[in-house]
Formats: C-alpha cells, sequence, structure tokens
C-alpha cells in the first residue's frame, strides 16, 4: 500500500473519467448506433422492457410476398417516442433479413453484421417520432419463410417495448406455417352491396392479421376516446366498447387526416358513426365487422333512419389494420374522407355527436344492433378528450356525488362527534338519549344510506365487473358500511364485561371503511379526470390534509387539558364547537369544488 501512496491523488481523475465514459456511453445512445443490440434488440438502458400493451404499431403495405419485392414498414402511434430498432426476421427466427432504405432525417439504417448490410433501421436523434417509413427488400433466400417486422420502441430513458409485431407477411410462394386468427379486407361496394373489392386497387392498404394493440392510452391528450363505460381500457377490459381519433394536419399545409380506432365484442360487427343529434339517420358510418370467410372488413356506409345503412365507396382510406380474438373485434385505420351528415360535408374540426354500435352479420352482411350508444356531448375530434355515454355520464357523475358526500361530510362529521363532542348539551336527552350520539347515529345512517344509493346507481349502470382497483375498494366499503349498524344494532349493554370489544370492533371498522372509502374516491378520480394537472386529485389531497389537521387538533386539544378539568361543562365545549363550525365550512368549499368539477368533467 505504501508504494501505491503517490497515485492515491490520482484516484479522483480515474473515477471521474470512469464517470465521464459512462456518460458517454449511455447519451451516445440518442445518435441511433445501437449495432450491439441488433441480436436481442434490447435498449442498454437501466430497468426491464414494459409487459402491458404497447400503445405503438408496426405495419407493413402487404400481407404476402415474394422474393425481390419492396415493402413499405411503418412505425405509428399517437404517443410519441424518442428512438427505436426496426428487423425483419423469420417467424421464430432471431436473424435480421433483408436491407432496408430510408428517406428524411429521422432514420438511418444499420448493418448487424458483415454480411447483413442494412439490415436495421435505428433513430438519429431523440426528438420525438409519431410516425417513421422504411423501405424494405426481400433477399434471396434457399427456403423462403413468413416473416414478420419486429420493432424497439423507446419512449423515455426508464419506459421502452421490445419485440413489438406487425401482422405476419406469408411468403406466396409456400404454404403458410401459422393459422392467422383474422384478415382485414376492404369494401368499397356501392349501395346495398357488400362484396369486398379485389386487394389490387388497395394494394397499398397495411392489412394485419394478428390481434392489434388498441387501448386507452393517450385518452384526453393525444387522441379524442369514446368508450361504454366511460374511462374503460380495451386493452384489459372485455367488456369495453371502445372508438378513438386522432388528427393530424389541420393546421399544416398537409390535407388533413384522422386516424381511427375501434374495439369491441360483437357477435359479427362493431361500428361508429358522426351524427348532429343523438339518434339514427342521416349519419356518416364506418363498421369493423366480418365477411363471408369471417375476416375482418371495415365498410363506409351512411345511414338514413331505422333501415340498414347504404354502403359507400370506402374512399381515402389507408392504413387498414384488423382482427378478431376471443370474440373482441379490432381495427384501425386512416381516412381523409370528409364527414357527411344532413348538414352536408364538414371537416374533422366541427362538433357531432358519435354514435356506436354492434350487433350480429351473415354472409358479410349486417344485422339490426343488438346495443347502441351515442356520446352524452358534441364534441370535435380535433379537440382531445374523453366523453363516456348519453346516462352512462350521468350515472357515473351522480355515483360520485353521493360518495363524495357521504365520505367528505356526512362521515367526517358523525365521527367527531362521536370522538370529540360527547358532553355536547349533555343536561338534554331528547327520546331519553344524549345529543351526541343522536347526531352521530343520524349522521353515521345517513352514510349508509348515500353509499348504498351510490352503489345501486353504479352497479344498475355497469351491470357486472369493470375491474381495476375502484370497484373492489367500493365493494369492500360498501359491505363494511352495511356491517358497521348491524352490528351496533346488537350490541351489548354499557355495563357488559365484553362491551369493551364492541367498542374496539366498532372503532375499527370505521377507521379502516374511512380509508378504504378515501382510497375509493381517489382512484375513482384518477379514472375519471385524466387531465395532466390532475386537479380533482389535488383537491382530494387538499381536503385529506385539511381533515388531518382537525383531528390533531382535536387530539392535542384532549391531552393538553389540565387536571381536574369539567370536560362535559358547557365551556369545554366551546372550542370543539367552533373547530367543527370551521371543519365544516371548509369541508363545504372542498366539497363544492369537487362537484362542480365532476359535474363539468
Amino acid at each position: 500500500m505504501a508504494r501505491l501512496g503517490p497515485l492515491v491523488p490520482l484516484v479522483p481523475l480515474v473515477r471521474l473519467g470512469l464517470q465521464l465514459c459512462l456518460l458517454h456511453g449511455v447519451r451516445g445512445y440518442s445518435s441511433g448506433m445501437v449495432t450491439l443490440s441488433c441480436s436481442d434488440m434490447e435498449p442498454r438502458h437501466r430497468g426491464s422492457p414494459q409487459t402491458g400493451p404497447s400503445p405503438f404499431n408496426v405495419t407493413s403495405s402487404r400481407t404476402t410476398y415474394q422474393e425481390g419485392d419492396t415493402i413499405t414498414v411503418q412505425l405509428q402511434s399517437a404517443t410519441p417516442f424518442k428512438g427505436f430498432l426496426l428487423q425483419a426476421r423469420e417467424v421464430g427466427g432471431e436473424a435480421p433479413l433483408g436491407s432496408f432504405t430510408v428517406a428524411g432525417g429521422a432514420a438511418q439504417t444499420l448493418s448487424c453484421g458483415m454480411e447483413a448490410p442494412n439490415s436495421a433501421v435505428s433513430h438519429t436523434s431523440s426528438s420525438n417520432k409519431n410516425l417513421i417509413s422504411a423501405t424494405w427488400t426481400v433477399a434471396a433466400s434457399e427456403n423462403p419463410k413468413d416473416i414478420e417486422f419486429r420493432a424497439t420502441f423507446v419512449e423515455d430513458f426508464a419506459r421502452y417495448w421490445v419485440g413489438v409485431r406487425s401482422p405476419v407477411l406469408i411468403y406466396s410462394g409456400v404454404s403458410p406455417n401459422i393459422t392467422p386468427t383474422a384478415e382485414v379486407t376492404t369494401a368499397s361496394v356501392s349501395s346495398g352491396s357488400s362484396t369486398p373489392s379485389t386487394v389490387s386497387p388497395l394494394s397499398d392498404l397495411p392489412v394485419s392479421s394478428a390481434q392489434l394493440s388498441i387501448s386507452s392510452a393517450g385518452c384526453g391528450r393525444t387522441k379524442v376516446c369514446f368508450s361504454e363505460p366511460l374511462n374503460c381500457d380495451p386493452a384489459v377490459d372485455p367488456g369495453c366498447h371502445f372508438m378513438s381519433a386522432s388528427v393530424s394536419g389541420l393546421k399544416a399545409e398537409a390535407e388533413a387526416e384522422a386516424h381511427f380506432e375501434l374495439k369491441g365484442r360483437g357477435p359479427g360487427y362493431v361500428s361508429f358513426g358522426f351524427s348532429q343529434d343523438q339518434k339514427m339517420g342521416n349519419d356518416d358510418i364506418y363498421i369493423c365487422g366480418l365477411d363471408t370467410r369471417g375476416r375482418v372488413q371495415v365498410q363506409h356506409a351512411y345511414s338514413t333512419g331505422r333501415n340498414k345503412p347504404n354502403t359507400l365507396n370506402l374512399g381515402n382510406v389507408t392504413r387498414v389494420l384488423g382482427s378478431l380474438q376471443d370474440g373482441m373485434i379490432s381495427c384501425s385505420f386512416t381516412s381523409i374522407n370528409p364527414i357527411s351528415t344532413q348538414e352536408g360535408q364538414t371537416g374533422f374540426d366541427a362538433p357531432y355527436y358519435l354514435l356506436f354500435a354492434y350487433g350480429s352479420s351473415a354472409d358479410g352482411e349486417i344485422g339490426f344492433h343488438s346495443g347502441r350508444f351515442s356520446s352524452s356531448e358534441k364534441l370535435k375530434i380535433s379537440e382531445y378528450k374523453q366523453v363516456g355515454a348519453a346516462g352512462s355520464t350521468q350515472s357515473i357523475r351522480a355515483h360520485g356525488a353521493l360518495m363524495l358526500i357521504a365520505w367528505m361530510t356526512t362521515a367526517s362529521l358523525g365521527m367527531m362527534v362521536a370522538r370529540y363532542l360527547k358532553g355536547l348539551a349533555k343536561s338534554h336527552s331528547p327520546f331519553g338519549k344524549a345529543v351526541w350520539f343522536l347526531a352521530h347515529v343520524s349522521l353515521m345512517s345517513l352514510t349508509v344510506i348515500l353509499t348504498l344509493i351510490a352503489f345501486i346507481v353504479i352497479f344498475s349502470y355497469v351491470r357486472g365487473w369493470s375491474g381495476g382497483a375502484h370497484p373492489v375498494l367500493g365493494c369492500l366499503v360498501t359491505i363494511l358500511a352495511i356491517i358497521q349498524p348491524l352490528g351496533a344494532l346488537f350490541r351489548c349493554g354499557p355495563d357488559h364485561r365484553m362491551r369493551y370489544v364492541f367498542n374496539w370492533l366498532h372503532m375499527l371498522n370505521a377507521l379502516v371503511m374511512k380509508v378504504l372509502a378515501v382510497a375509493a374516491i381517489f382512484t375513482g378520480l384518477l379514472m375519471f379526470d385524466r387531465s395532466e394537472d390532475q386537479a380533482l386529485v389535488n383537491v382530494m389531497g387538499g381536503f385529506v390534509g385539511w381533515e388531518a389537521a382537525f383531528y390533531l387538533s382535536y387530539e392535542l386539544y384532549s391531552r393538553c387539558r389540565q387536571p381536574g378539568f369539567d370536560i362535559d361543562g358547557p365551556k369545554a365545549q366551546t372550542l370543539p364547537l367552533s373547530l367543527l363550525a370551521v371543519f365544516f365550512l371548509g369541508n363545504l368549499a372542498f366539497l363544492v369544488t369537487l362537484l362542480v368539477g365532476i359535474s363539468e368533467g
């Protein structure tokens, strides 16, 4: 160690050099030179890849290929991504195939090995991207197989998805070695007919034979979402009927276009339309349904009333994708078609009611819908927000208002009275009961009644289990709210030797109910308010702090009284009553703010 003494001052310099090297290695990936990731397509970031549904799509311009073909591949998403890596591989294979060419400065080609020039595409900077296009050329092979495109998407340093796959491209010279779940065809037919057109006029449309990744990610921020139930996620909720739209080009010189996503459980089709009212008739409709061979086809139609809609030419529709899996029909497409209603043709920046319908089909012909709903308000699909079905929004708002009143106001007041105001008007005994007891029973009974009504309102709307933490918490609160008065009804007398057991159980149950109710309110507000600033959630957080401050004040007052202080005297109740009055006024301000927020949300 003595011999190393002269080198000790160099240790900080060596450490700094290593840190700079590591920093350079981390930041260097923003250039897209990621050949180290060619084999496993893993970005060399900390953490693990995301396992949930990817918000990104990989599409190709063909469903089949032959040697020498050139195929357009697109990476697209409403959610911006900073980095990416794209390759073509055999289905089940690990080696990159073919070669890419790119145009523009956002993408570059990489060579994954000496024998694989230009076999991958990556980013050139860490700027946000929503659409990347590349051209892939098929390489000659002695044993050509079905292939797929795979991509890694980096949303930020800690969030990335690895191995997002395109629909499979089947080699047309050999029999397929996969069984597609469904295919998309496009319908371009005259009124009254729904026979799919041949592929040749629409050969540039991307067509999918794999399950689409459609989710609620980006709702209210990068796309309009219309769903039933409100705020459901089609990626995880099999009972979710969902439609989304994102518009680009409105403020640019390029022609505006809208990208639509549609998903739902239907025996034959799901559809959405634009309308000037909430009724069927004079509506511009897109249908995602099964054709005569059980494949998914996209159709454009116009309704004139309660009769079957007239099928139109598909028009300027591109990037068509679709699938059928586990009874869920999905499709997505991009359109620059004008929207036609009874007021004539209008653009994407005009307000419309959104309609959604689903039902059965036979031999490619849609039948009368078995379910339909309309949006609760008119909206522009160019102004991103979330909207629910007419009637559903009112039910959710009523449920939320009842639960807020119950657990922010009546429950809080009832619990404070029972714990800190037992000396209230002790000289009076209406109906032979103490005033505090009557106030406590009245407030908590009202809490239970409001909770039950709120539960019935939302259950009659949802009519099932919608998933997530909120319904679990809500059910637990409701069950405990029923148990609490039943336990009090059969309690033992005040002088019974086991009375302390009831007192403790009654208090603990109330505490658990309160905690679960607050958690349920927070999760409910998170579902309802997906704005970036989460204003309603912040207001609820303020209320929790307000209530906690008053509980703390009561406890300090109770523990800091002078010895021999008459806790039942009239003067002893002045400060607790004053605190309760101030708490109620502040409580009312928070409550009104939240009620206004959910009524306008």
